[in-house]
């Protein structure tokens, strides 16, 4: 218990993401820390727990042999028999009114808390200080940036770029970034990620001590090896996708609408990031399953005509456990049934393969010799970005390669691009470097994309690319920089 943080008025523990499905009595929600909670509870006069994770049954009907008051906050969908709770709050239940569905599992606690509040005679405007969280969180768990969540997101924002939590101002400069002007995908793409490592590779206890740290040096020391960490699960998750990739090609899994890879020397924790992985390069639903210590265990990622989870449910018999979203699920089930369970998510589906082609939609055709700074101030007024509020697509032709460089980890290309009208742009493109250059040879042949990509410049290489326009920041300078989202 020693290790177990907990406030002046509250205690609670956290879960390892490879423990949140074993058994009750082996996680660190056992009798044993549900009786020493308690009794951290009764000594500072409170009577009340909430526990959030309790969404198995039998790890309700533990904690409320123990005396427990459980209370489960959930945002996914509805599973066949709710836990044994005294409240399961969960705005997706057919009885619930709360007119807005697609809260995230934060924002979900966010409004319990307004609740308690109100309930105990504290002004629920205070609650408001957590919004800076629920923001993060929004963005963080890829809910769609609509109804309350755009407003959710834009508080939160701007709340994050003045935040006052030693922790997160120590990771967001451990990340190279500035409060102030932090967006949406600095949570998605940098920070957010580094908070989640912990959890992923060692404990979540790591992130936790990060944001409760009131000590600018241990901040700063915490927030150094979130970034590392995160650094080793990148490395460690490149790995798992060519892993996944052969798996898919020595199988003949190409023919396969719905993937189904089992990866049993893959970290648990990664399955979900290299389904979605598998998922952008094949196009089609990828569900990845690892080893566990009594069962397989998996995460899978869809595309939007296909809901995994009403889809997990066609294959319930074979599961012990599944639980999730359209978007998103995890599961777990006997490894002998893998093969079974791939075959028949196969034969269910009803995608076609007219419903897995890639579809490029452009917002507007415009000419980057178009783009300038007051455009790019008219555009941010849009934010925030993220799924299902995308950044508006642009797309020139025929703009002419003048230089290409790899940089970083081989995941960055930078480039300059000059249109018919001789301006000149420079543009960014993060992605995998061979797909600029398979797209360059299809059209110019590969000794012309291998110089191109090696910072020779090919008179008359030109590409028709799509792009969003933005403001880069290096050293104290900004420029006009096109991030590339696709070209041919």
């Amino acid at each position: 218990i020693d290790k177990e943080m907990y406030s002046k008025d509250s205690a609670y523990t956290l879960m390892d993401l490879a423990e949140d499905d074993t058994n009750i009595e082996e996680t660190v929600l056992n009798k044993i820390m549900v009786q020493q909670l308690m009794d951290m509870l009764e000594s500072k006069e409170r009577k009340i727990i909430n526990l959030r994770y309790f969404k198995n049954k039998t790890q309700s009907q533990v904690a409320k042999e123990m005396g427990m008051t459980v209370i489960v906050t959930d945002h996914h969908d509805i599973p066949k028999e709710l836990a044994k709770a005294d409240a399961v709050v969960n705005p997706k239940q057919s009885d619930c009114p709360y007119p807005f569905k697609g809260l995230c599992g934060a924002a979900v606690a966010f409004k319990f808390v307004q609740l308690l509040y109100e309930q105990m005679g504290i002004p629920v405007e205070e609650a408001d200080e957590f919004l800076e969280n629920v923001g993060f969180a929004t963005v963080g768990d890829v809910m769609d940036l609509q109804d309350e969540n755009r407003i959710l997101v834009k508080i939160g924002l701007e709340m994050l770029n003045h935040t006052k939590n030693l922790g997160m101002r120590a990771l967001i400069l451990q990340n190279q970034l500035q409060p102030g002007e932090l967006k949406a995908h600095h949570i998605g793409f940098r920070i957010g990620p580094c908070l989640n490592a912990s959890g992923r590779l060692d404990t979540a206890q790591r992130s936790l001590r990060l944001l409760l740290s009131e000590d600018v040096l241990e901040a700063g020391t915490l927030a150094a090896e979130l970034v590392s960490l995160n650094e080793e699960r990148k490395d460690m998750t490149a790995l798992a996708v060519e892993d996944a990739k052969r798996v898919i090609s020595e199988n003949g899994m190409e023919k396969d609408k719905v993937l189904v890879v089992f990866l049993p020397d893959c970290h648990e924790s990664l399955a979900g990031i290299v389904a979605g992985r598998i998922r952008e390069q094949y196009d089609r639903p990828a569900l990845v399953l690892t080893r566990g210590e009594e069962s397989a265990k998996g995460s899978g990622r869809s595309v939007e005509c296909y809901s995994m989870f009403e889809e997990l449910k066609k294959c319930d018999d074979l599961l012990l456990k599944y639980g999730g979203h359209p978007m998103a699920a995890g599961f777990s089930l006997e490894e002998a049934k893998i093969p079974e369970f791939r075959r028949r998510l196969n034969e269910n589906t009803t995608l076609t393969w007219e419903d897995l082609t890639p579809k490029v939609v452009i917002d507007v055709p415009m000419p980057v010799d178009y783009v300038s700074e007051g455009l790019i101030q008219q555009l941010d007024c849009l934010e925030p970005f993220g799924k299902g509020n995308e950044k508006p697509a642009f797309a020139d032709h025929d703009l002419e390669i003048c230089s290409a460089r790899i940089f970083g980890n081989g995941s960055v290309v930078r480039l300059q691009l000059k249109s018919k009208h001789g301006t000149v742009r420079d543009a960014v493109y993060f992605g995998e470097p061979e797909n600029l250059e398979l797209s360059i040879a299809e059209k110019y042949g590969k000794v012309a994309a291998e110089a191109v990509m090696h910072g020779k410049r090919q008179p008359g290489v030109r590409m028709h690319f799509m792009y969003y326009p933005e403001i880069n920041s290096y050293q104290g300078n900004e420029s006009i920089q096109l991030r590339i989202t696709g070209f041919c």
